[in-house]
């Protein structure tokens, strides 16, 4: 028997995608929202659950309240930028009914659960680490004190329970598409690059590489990467099809879906079968024979992490990647008529003035669909974030976004402060999409689908404005 349980991704700023399932908690140049999957596995654990996303439905405080009235457990993610407003949100449903039991989950509560819990006294608990099942036993009315992977208060005190082992079968776990259909407004999710409307889940967790920036690997989901069999992810598809006829694209999140290339091929085969469209994370190294399996099965797009142009840099925070290599499999894809979004990250260790133009050179070399450009976001719990704090490189009061919600740069370095740092991701953009290429691809998009036609122009505006506010708070 469970008790009566919300979850809830809280809401922030206006178009902020902070939540349950971002990488980059912050706002983004276009609209865009991830689907939240670390709420969505728990909330399938527990019979009579209930999933609020709150940012993407366009849901107040207000609203949250109003929905959470009856609840006996609401469960919080939070993250590091949101903490303070998701604590005021905890007091405010404690003030509403003081019986209710709240713990809040996510990153930062996982490697800093006493600072969270001291964010309020409105907070009962924090789930640390992979939460999914300490979440259940919250709700099956197990003691505070008998739970593994939790932090909680006794007689005034803070009390670390032992960890909690990480999930080894997912092949058990219940699938996140039935919370997804129950709960959720799948037309409200938008990414730029996805075709709309589209799903984000993940099929396993933990990824084998060691990057320095990277939030989930090193804070929730290690470095081992726990997956679900091809037949179990196949079975999952193929019932996501029948629940979201209108889907035009599905997304694997993992965080390095190719991480084991046989088991990748495996499952393109198998969403072959299916005739689905799909795409995924990848790292700059996949074999040529894996991308034409995936092409052949369905693979439209790659999310591929670049970060930077200039091997030192890479070397810098471990990425594994050399350049020679990223060229390689950039040609690969192009010759497969696979498209790539790229991303890239200034600010990283090692970066300067000349790195940075060095950077841009090269992904203007690569020439891939479209780009991402991040500022270095040192994470608590991060490699990045512990060197950043033993180097001296946080800049004065540096934060991770604005009073926006747009990212900041927090990271300077001699040489390169993070003014100039941040004001490099506006030059970016611009020598990236302001070359013919770019924007005849961007035309022949558009002039060949009425509907793409519409978005982005929508997307461009709110572009500009992006740009527009960033040049206000710069």
């Amino acid at each position: 028997m469970f008790r009566k349980t919300l979850f809830v991704n809280p809401p922030s700023w206006q178009g902020f995608d902070g939540g349950a399932g971002s990488r980059y908690q912050a706002k983004r140049e276009v609209k865009s929202f991830w689907f939240p999957t670390w709420l969505a596995q728990p909330a399938a654990l527990i019979e009579g659950a209930k999933l609020v996303d709150a940012p993407p439905h366009d849901q107040t405080r207000d609203d949250v309240l109003k929905i959470a009235r009856d609840y006996e457990l609401v469960i919080i993610h939070t993250s590091a930028p949101t903490l303070r407003g998701d604590a005021e949100l905890a007091e405010a449903l404690k003030s509403q009914n003081p019986d209710v039991q709240i713990g809040l989950v996510g990153a930062h509560a996982a490697v800093l659960p006493a600072e969270t819990l001291r964010a309020s006294e409105a907070i009962d608990f924090v789930g640390r680490k992979e939460f999914d099942f300490t979440c259940r036993d919250v709700a099956q009315g197990k003691p505070l004190a008998e739970i593994d992977g939790l932090s909680f208060r006794r007689e005034g005190k803070i009390v670390h329970n032992a960890e909690r082992a990480m999930i080894e079968s997912f092949d058990a776990l219940p699938s996140v598409m039935d919370v997804y259909a129950r709960d959720l407004e799948i037309e409200r999710y938008f990414i730029g690059y996805l075709k709309h409307p589209y799903v984000s889940h993940y099929t396993g967790r933990g990824c084998p590489a060691q990057c320095t920036f990277c939030l989930w690997p090193q804070t929730v989901g290690g470095h081992k990467y726990r997956a679900k069999s091809p037949a179990a992810v196949a079975r999952e598809m193929a019932h996501a099809q029948r629940l979201f006829p209108q889907v035009k694209e599905f997304f694997f999140d993992d965080d390095t879906f190719t991480a084991y290339q046989p088991r990748a091929r495996e499952i393109a085969k198998e969403l072959g079968k299916l005739g689905m469209t799909w795409s995924c994370n990848a790292r700059a190294n996949v074999n040529y024979e894996t991308l034409k399996t995936m092409r052949d099965n369905g693979l439209r797009l790659l999310l591929v992490g670049y970060e930077s142009g200039v091997q030192r840099i890479l070397d810098n925070i471990k990425k594994g990647i050399r350049i020679e290599e990223a060229r390689e499999f950039t040609a690969n894809c192009k010759k497969l008529g696979i498209t790539i979004h790229g991303t890239f990250i200034l600010g990283l260790p090692g970066e300067t003035p000349e790195t940075i133009r060095e950077t841009i050179e090269f992904a203007k070399s690569l020439d891939v669909f479209s780009i991402q450009v991040s500022l270095a976001a040192p994470y608590p719990g991060t490699e990045l974030y512990r060197q950043a704090k033993e180097n001296g490189w946080f800049a004065g009061d540096a934060h991770l976004v604005d009073e926006w919600g747009q990212q900041a740069a927090a990271l300077e370095y001699d040489g390169l402060s993070r003014d100039e740092i941040f004001r490099a991701v506006e030059r970016f953009y611009k020598a990236y999409y302001f070359r013919p290429r770019p924007i005849a691809r961007m035309l022949g998009e558009m002039l060949g689908d009425w509907d793409m036609m519409k978005r982005r122009l929508r997307e461009g505006a709110e572009f500009f404005r992006f740009l527009h506010m960033r040049s206000a708070g710069a």
